[in-house]
């Protein structure tokens, strides 16, 4: 972070990803660094009520101070003109001044699909990949190997779940 460097974290779902996010963000704030952690959904939601209300300055202002930004779970949804605008302007601001991390299903190659404007879809994206580490994690998810398996019970009630 100090050389403020971001990061790419992709892979399918359940390997991993906001779990490796949120262990960057718990360093980074043992660190004494101001990190904020939000969902891309739950971020775009708020800075569109923000707009509404006049307070989206001060909201990006806001997200622009943090030293590590964290979003997470992001282009799972298509972004509509709003929220294509409201993340170019968010990546143009962060870009000199703060690490970002974005964890994410798809490929940055994708990414461009989900913007309603190419445009500032190709050049939000640039901005990021230029300064970040890419970390695809592969595998099996992890919710999968923990879910409880079903055993047959030895009573006439049927099968039962365990947790092992």
């Amino acid at each position: 972070m100090d050389r403020l460097l971001s990061g790419l974290i992709l892979g399918p779902f359940g390997v991993g990803k906001t779990f490796l996010a949120t262990a960057l963000g718990h360093i980074a704030c043992r660190r004494r660094y101001r990190v904020h952690f939000e969902r891309a959904d739950k971020l775009f939601k708020r800075l569109r009520a923000a707009r509404l209300d006049n307070s989206v300055e001060t909201e990006m202002r806001n997200l622009v101070a943090v030293d590590l930004l964290v979003i997470d779970d992001f282009a799972l949804h298509p972004l509509d003109v709003t929220d294509t605008n409201l993340f170019y302007e968010l990546t143009v601001e962060r870009h000199q001044h703060g690490a970002t991390v974005i964890t994410s299903n798809r490929d940055p190659s994708e990414f461009l699909a989900q913007f309603a404007d190419p445009l500032l879809a190709q050049s939000a994206v640039d901005r990021i990949q230029s300064a970040a580490y890419e970390l695809v994690i592969e595998g099996e998810s992890y919710r999968r190997r923990q879910r409880p398996q079903m055993a047959m019970s030895t009573t006439d009630h049927g099968p039962s779940r365990t947790g092992r």
